[in-house]
């Protein structure tokens, strides 16, 4: 009896949820990336999906970058996201790992136009093995070039150009003269949360 009980009680719980439609923010289309169940919307608030560019686009070239949307706002059956995040698969930057060259990385958070934080990792595959002068070089271009777009961009401006290319071809523009260059990605991006945020994350 006491089984039977149970599982009447699960059932109902699982009555009492409703389905809600995720869809990604209006700088990617406000795209349907999935269903999300609760039995309350306010718990949504704050919850994390994770999908890749290629399928939010319908371009499975871009299957390697993974976006991360986090719920920000629920209306009706339909739950709304803001980006919080990208960052692209090891098998991309494996496949562009070459002998006798030499890969550059640089981590920096910015405070762009209207406040808000994101942090961002680039990454520098040149043609040769660079000197060290030349390595030491393309990283500062690298920080002068983020910390530039960064005051000229809001947080949405500046979250896509990470994830798009344009931050990585302004770099790329401006470093080729340094050394010879044969990529550049920012292969990762991360919103950076407010001690508030933190906290409602926790409380979650």
């Amino acid at each position: 009896m006491a089984k039977k009980k149970q599982i009447g009680r699960r059932v109902e719980g699982w009555k009492a949820k409703s389905w809600y439609k995720v869809y990604t923010p209006e700088t990617y289309g406000k795209v349907y990336i999935g269903d999300i169940v609760s039995a309350d919307p306010d718990n949504l608030i704050g919850r994390v999906m994770a999908v890749s560019l290629g399928e939010i686009i319908q371009d499975y070239s871009k299957q390697y970058i993974k976006m991360r949307f986090r719920i920000n706002n629920v209306a009706g059956d339909a739950a709304y996201t803001e980006f919080i995040g990208h960052e692209v698969t090891r098998d991309y930057l494996r496949s562009h790992v070459k002998r006798r060259t030499s890969r550059i990385d640089a981590t920096v958070t910015k405070k762009v136009q209207g406040g808000r934080e994101l942090q961002v990792t680039i990454t520098c595959f040149t043609l040769n093995r660079a000197k060290l002068s030349h390595v030491h070089a393309i990283r500062a271009k690298m920080l002068d070039v983020v910390d530039r777009l960064a005051k000229e961009m809001d947080y949405e401006t500046f979250a896509k150009a990470a994830v798009n290319g344009d931050i990585s071809r302004e770099i790329f523009k401006e470093s080729r003269t340094i050394f010879p260059i044969r990529r550049i990605d920012v292969i990762k991006s991360e919103a950076v949360s407010t001690a508030a945020q933190k906290a409602a994350a926790i409380a979650a």
